[in-house]
């Protein structure tokens, strides 16, 4: 898709069709990142990162939006200082041919990778994904500007919808650092925190299991739930450690691949001295 963005530059000397190439050029820095981030992800818990290396995922869509937004504000630069230069475009319709093979591979893949990242659970394919999409959608874009200079003949089309792209970029590139951000400082998804909620109480109904302390942190690959369930003193440690089994198993059973629940046991009627303050109110 570089190839053919850049051979699609050098024939028009479309600042629209080079701002496309550019952004396909920190995509394909921003993929090897993520080749890496997903690598690492998947290596086993060890002593050193008792917990695994998950967490990369999050650091990966940050660095994919940081070099979004890096790649759309040197597109406005570029589209600008063209412009002032004088427009100087040739054989539109074989480049804008380029860019729209380009875009039509790229809808396709972009939209396999975020399938594959829901269904997996893995927000390093997820990002990439949205990021794949986002450039197919700005060539798309691209297309319809070369669209309007064959039309019209005005050439001030082709930098004014090269901005355009660039502001649409710096959108995308900004929701995945914000979704970065977040899950760095465990801030949970207010939608996951819902869902979580709803699976959690049908499975404490289904066993008529009490329990508190609900906690819930998002990998960027699997979750990891905590709570407190409450036995009454006449349930012997055997059998609530048992039905504490089940309830983890089935949990886990609903939540994404690999995901981790971990049960506390406490009795009920000694929880309210132990913990007078309830923690059940997400953060």
């Amino acid at each position: 898709m570089l190839a053919g963005k850049f051979g699609a530059f050098w024939i028009t000397g479309s600042v629209a069709i080079l701002s496309d190439a550019a952004e396909s050029l920190i995509h394909v820095v921003a993929v090897a990142f993520a080749a890496f981030s997903l690598w690492l992800s998947l290596q086993p818990a060890s002593a050193k990162s008792p917990f695994g290396y998950e967490r990369i995922a999050f650091f990966s869509a940050g660095f994919e939006g940081g070099m979004i937004i890096v790649a759309a504000l040197w597109i406005i630069a570029a589209a600008v200082q063209k412009w002032l230069a004088g427009l100087a475009i040739e054989r539109l319709g074989l480049g804008t041919a380029l860019v729209l093979l380009a875009s039509l591979i790229n809808l396709a893949l972009g939209y396999h990778l975020v399938r594959t990242g829901r269904r997996t659970g893995s927000l390093i394919l997820e990002a990439n994904g949205k990021h794949v999409l986002t450039d197919s959608w700005t060539s798309f874009g691209v297309v319809v500007g070369l669209a309007l200079v064959l039309l019209t003949e005005w050439k001030p089309f082709d930098p004014l919808l090269a901005i355009a792209v660039a502001v649409n970029i710096l959108r995308s590139g900004g929701q995945l650092v914000r979704t970065s951000v977040r899950g760095l400082m465990d801030l949970p998804d207010p939608g996951k925190v819902r869902e979580l909620e709803s699976k959690v109480n049908a499975v404490a109904e289904e066993l008529n299991v009490q329990y508190h302390r609900l906690r819930f942190r998002d990998t960027g690959q699997r979750w990891m739930v905590s709570l407190h369930l409450l036995f009454a003193d006449s349930v012997t440690l055997r059998d609530a450690h048992h039905l504490a089994t089940e309830f983890e198993t089935r949990l886990a059973r609903e939540l994404p691949p690999n995901s981790e629940v971990l049960s506390h046991l406490e009795p009920a009627e000694d929880h309210c001295r132990v913990h007078p303050e309830e923690m059940d109110e997400w953060p």
